[in-house]
């Protein structure tokens, strides 16, 4: 299984009162791993024709996170069904490896024409394929299968 990751800079106004990364900044780094990773695999017609809608985030904080801290995002596909991609994400802190905060996520297929949740196709499931913890559907296998050859 790859990992999707992306480095994340930590900004004078992610630091809150408490003098460290804002809790509502992690979960804005979580949105930010999930674009990216989307905008990496996807072509230019399912960008344009595409979006995600989150319709579930779970975060566990486990430390905290401070100005000049270096981090990375890191992101993979967990279950995946016909509507919607469950997506984990690690903050990580690349100076001592410490895991700042763990995240699954929820993500709908939305139609950017109708504005309407639709059904993933297998071709998209297919493009995750390398990034899931599970094996994707028969569908989705033999999509990839014709995509490659």
């Amino acid at each position: 299984m790859l990992v999707f990751e992306i480095p994340i800079a930590v900004t004078p106004d992610d630091i809150d009162e408490n003098n460290h990364v804002n809790n509502v900044v992690f979960l804005r780094w979580v949105y930010e791993v999930a674009l990216a990773h989307w905008n990496a695999c996807a072509d230019a017609s399912m960008q344009s024709n595409y979006g995600w809608v989150a319709t579930r985030h779970e975060l566990d904080y486990r430390r905290e996170a401070l100005l000049g801290d270096p981090i990375i995002a890191r992101t993979w596909i967990g279950a995946v069904d016909s509507r919607r991609f469950e997506r984990h994400t690690e903050i990580v802190r690349t100076s001592d490896r410490a895991v700042l905060a763990r995240g699954r996520t929820y993500w709908c297929l939305m139609s950017k024409s109708t504005g309407k949740i639709t059904r993933i196709p297998p071709e998209m499931t297919a493009l995750f394929a390398d990034y899931m913890m599970v094996a994707p559907t028969a569908a989705a296998a033999d999509a990839a299968a014709a995509l490659v050859g």
